[in-house]
């Protein structure tokens, strides 16, 4: 993050007909909070593009975390919305997802590329956590597939970037949770069990493949080396 104030970093990545793609900075919203003026990308587009405010959410497709950043997929009109929504759930159409995650660990010579195939199911009514099983019924399942893009450091300080990508409906925390349970939480994600950071778990969502068209959102720092 730079000294910039957060929601003055939002921008448009790609524009098509019935869409759009902005980048979200991290410490920003998805979504506008309840009773809550703190930045987002929803009242931000309410602001700058007002055709957008009669959607629901403001035709955001889906949501990142608080703390992660890049690519979030806009709709232009509510069949539009309905349409990518259903896409983005697995059931019509196809929306490629590429994130970019920094780890702690690094992987041997041998391993740089793999995937996991996991159950994610809540743990209770506000838990902020998610259980991870090997195992599971068919709509908790989500599916992964990574490559080692850098390594850096040694030993317990060891970290890897990972280039990642959502195979098929995302599941909360998905990659998060995921990579933790294989031995490999993100970097600054405390709650799966990383080192404490100043900063949160650190996850970019880079790439979005929609309707045959790309759009990148450049990476942070932490990614590039």
């Amino acid at each position: 993050m730079t000294t910039q104030e957060p929601v003055s970093q939002i921008s448009i990545l790609r524009e098509e007909t019935a869409w759009l793609v902005v980048a979200k900075p991290a410490g920003v919203h998805s979504v506008a909070q309840r009773g809550s003026d703190a930045p987002s990308v929803e009242s931000w587009l309410r602001a700058a593009r007002p055709e957008l405010a009669g959607l629901d959410e403001a035709g955001l497709v889906h949501r990142l975390d608080l703390e992660t950043s890049g690519c979030l997929l806009v709709a232009k009109d509510a069949a539009t919305r309905a349409r990518l929504r259903e896409a983005f759930s697995g059931r019509g159409g196809d929306i490629r997802k590429t994130y970019l995650a920094r780890v702690e660990g690094r992987f041997t010579d041998r391993v740089l590329a793999g995937a996991f195939s996991l159950s994610f199911t809540s743990r209770h009514k506000g838990s902020a956590k998610v259980t991870v099983h090997t195992r599971g019924e068919p709509d908790t399942i989500g599916r992964c597939r990574w490559r080692v893009r850098s390594a850096a450091g040694e030993s317990a300080g060891a970290t890897t970037v990972l280039e990642v990508e959502l195979l098929g409906p995302g599941r909360r925390h998905q990659i998060r949770a995921g990579l933790a349970h294989e031995g490999h939480p993100l970097v600054g994600d405390a709650l799966y069990g990383a080192r404490e950071a100043p900063h949160g778990p650190l996850l970019h969502a880079w790439r979005l493949d929609v309707d045959g068209q790309t759009a990148e959102c450049p990476p942070p720092d932490w990614a590039k080396r």
